[in-house]
């Protein structure tokens, strides 16, 4: 099928008949009619059936659709785009983040960045970290910003800055304190669990090995903020970023830094083949200066 045939059978599909397709495409019925049937001819089966006025379209074109479908999805995305780079100043980035990052910091950065280049416009996708590479690869973002993206041989990555574990736990439950939690004083102790939550899962994880530290995991989970607001919710303990304790604070709550720190980096990933835009990288400079100044706040 020649695109135009697709594009025919695209709006005849969605909007059910001969006349209402040719509005649509802003053409004349005889138009959309000649080149429907040429479609058919050409694919030797028919595409719809006509049952009380309607063109019902048939398993053939069901099959069909799957696949047209995401083409004229990202046909829209490249209208888009075009739109935006024809506006002096212009742009569009599609944003993959994980949810920790999602809570305040890359929003902080995005107002910064807007106000400063009100003519870019962003798409954002929030994914946990293992599904921000298929995200890339499929090309549904075209940007990551994730916790050590892990090596793909198809991904081009950069550290922007780095980031700490804190333990979060109800004022005074463990006694005076220093500027860092020991991590000891959670042995025996119940915790709830961010040891699912990717690499800074892992992080935690490794230095309990190392230590011969044991505390109860209560509850396992895959996101941060949830693992917060258990603990507030509860009055119990858990260890997170540094960045879901800025964003959840709460009365009643102390947050710190623990003792051996415990680092991790953020990084931005792409696909090797295509690196960040002009107006990505822009965005990218804003998104390190808002974590530096955000760390510097501590």
């Amino acid at each position: 099928m020649r695109f135009r045939q697709l594009e025919v059978f695209h709006a005849v599909y969605h909007h059910g008949s001969i006349s209402a397709a040719a509005r649509a495409l802003g053409v004349s019925q005889p138009s959309v009619s000649k080149t429907l049937h040429h479609a058919e001819d050409n694919l030797g089966f028919p595409l719809f059936q006509l049952s009380r006025g309607r063109l019902i379209p048939t398993d053939e074109a069901h099959a069909l659709m799957r696949e047209a479908g995401d083409l004229f999805d990202r046909l829209g995305t490249l209208q888009q785009t075009a739109r935006n780079l024809s506006q002096a100043g212009g742009g569009h980035i599609r944003l993959g983040i994980v949810p920790s990052l999602a809570l305040d910091i890359v929003p902080q950065a995005m107002a910064q960045f807007r106000r400063e280049a009100p003519r870019v416009t962003f798409e954002v996708h929030t994914h946990h970290h293992d599904d921000l590479v298929s995200s890339l690869i499929e090309r549904e973002i075209d940007l990551a910003i994730a916790y050590t993206p892990p090596p793909h041989p198809r991904l081009s990555r950069q550290v922007l800055a780095e980031g700490e574990l804190v333990v979060l736990f109800p004022d005074g439950m463990f006694g005076p304190l220093g500027p860092r939690f020991p991590l000891d004083l959670l042995a025996d102790r119940d915790v709830i669990g961010v040891t699912a939550a990717g690499p800074i899962g892992d992080v935690l994880t490794r230095a309990a090995r190392e230590r011969g530290l044991v505390f109860r995991e209560t509850v396992s989970v895959q996101t941060f903020f949830i693992a917060a607001r258990l603990a507030q919710l509860e009055g119990g303990v858990t260890v997170i970023d540094e960045f879901t304790a800025r964003a959840r604070t709460a009365p009643g709550f102390t947050w710190l830094p623990t003792d051996p720190p415990l680092r991790f980096t953020i990084s931005w990933a792409t696909l090797e083949e295509r690196q960040p835009s002009r107006v990505a990288r822009q965005f990218l400079r804003t998104l390190e200066a808002t974590l530096s100044e955000t760390r510097s706040h501590a």
